[in-house]
């Protein structure tokens, strides 16, 4: 369940509520009776670095025979070089 942070407008207090997604915003202050709003917060949720997918699930290494397979082809530079003497 996800935690959210409301801020009251009347007293300025910040209060964590943990509710469902489905649940309807607080809009009222325990303790002075102030109107809330719901404040963004920062994600704990990082994803860093390049490749996470692989590192982090174990991906099969590509062998010597997949890089080439998947690497372009280079075009030859004599290409219609006779045609245009």
């Amino acid at each position: 369940m996800p935690i959210y942070e409301y801020e009251c407008e009347k007293c300025g207090r910040i209060i964590e509520s943990w509710q469902k997604i489905n649940d309807p915003p607080l809009t009222t202050c325990e303790h002075c009776g102030g109107r809330l709003h719901k404040l963004i917060s920062m994600s704990t949720f990082h994803l860093k670095g390049t490749g996470w997918y692989v590192t982090d699930y174990g991906g099969r290494k590509q062998s010597q025979a997949d890089k080439k397979e998947t690497s372009p082809e280079k075009k030859s530079s004599s290409t219609n070089t006779d045609s245009k003497k």
